[in-house]
């Protein structure tokens, strides 16, 4: 049985379709990436997954019960992790744990908490308060409040923001062992190599709907040959970009912070003619990237836009 199940997801503001018709599972000790530009609907998709927002059409069953906003039992086996911290700054780590164990009613509360301040590498720093922590120590925290009650299904949202090297790594260590305990996970992440490395399968959300699905695999066969070129230019980079656009095998054309990005067959080959188009417009080329297939040559192929940009 799928520790998630969602079928025909849809959720409006007005004239404003937010999700619209999305559906995808996750089974147990999966990890599941959903990736989508800002205002593609991850958010809102994430709300009604952990109970937040009642869907207007579709159904959500976790753990093979029914989630809505009033089902409490089914909330019980869900942990979410947030972008803004729910977290209280002036108690220490523990005193935190032992607020939200009391919440959760857990007999076990010691073993729970020691077990989580082990596994995210705060037991040294226990009886700290959270205000003298680290933004990437505060964040593994907040993970391990969404650990306490052994949720069958851990929901994080963009969990490595702003975050430290150190505890980055932390706490993309501790997202991998969560599958060897069954957890189902729900992440999503602007940074692909995350996905990269977590995710067993990725979905792809853009304007409301889910646009791709798969593997890595499955997902980057979907580029065929065609790799992915970063170009750094100074000029219009949007006259670049339309001018690309007209170019024969070239797709999914966008604009970025310093420069163009495109997928093309063959881009080794093909520079001395991409390059010429590109000076034609009056820009100037300062720095040339070709990288084969990945997930972010995918994102750029169903979405128009690299993953970071959007």
């Amino acid at each position: 049985m799928s520790v998630l199940a969602c079928a025909g997801l849809r959720k409006s503001y007005g004239d404003l379709v937010a999700v619209d018709d999305v559906s995808f599972h996750v089974e147990p000790g999966e990890t599941y990436g959903l990736l989508g530009p800002n205002g593609a609907g991850k958010t809102t998709t994430i709300s009604m997954i952990v109970g937040l927002l009642r869907a207007e059409a579709g159904t959500i069953e976790v753990d093979g019960r029914a989630m809505h906003p009033s089902a409490r039992e089914t909330k019980r086996v869900v942990g979410y992790v947030p972008q803004e911290l729910a977290l209280y700054p002036d108690l220490t780590a523990a005193e935190n744990l032992r607020f939200f164990a009391r919440l959760h009613e857990l007999s076990d509360a010691d073993a729970r908490i020691a077990e989580v301040l082990d596994v995210t590498g705060l037991a040294a720093r226990a009886d700290d308060r959270v205000d003298t922590y680290s933004g990437g120590m505060q964040r593994r925290l907040n993970i391990g409040v969404a650990l306490l009650h052994r949720p069958r299904l851990l929901v994080l949202d963009e969990p490595t923001v702003g975050v430290d090297p150190q505890s980055r790594d932390a706490i993309l260590a501790a997202v991998e062992a969560l599958g060897d305990g069954g957890v189902g996970v729900v992440y999503t992440t602007h940074y692909m190599e995350e996905a990269e490395r977590l995710c067993d399968r990725v979905g792809i959300i853009d304007s409301g709907r889910l646009v791709a699905e798969g593997t890595r695999r499955e997902l980057v066969a979907m580029v065929g040959q065609r790799d992915r070129l970063v170009l750094e230019v100074t000029g219009d980079r949007a006259a670049v970009a339309e001018a690309l656009e007209g170019v024969e095998d070239v797709d999914s054309v966008g604009a970025t912070d310093t420069g163009v990005e495109l997928a093309v067959v063959g881009a080794g080959g093909r520079l001395p003619e991409l390059l010429a188009v590109v000076t034609g417009t009056g820009a100037s080329v300062r720095g040339v990237e070709v990288l084969e297939p990945d997930l972010e040559s995918v994102f750029l192929h169903v979405t128009g836009r690299a993953l970071r940009d959007a």
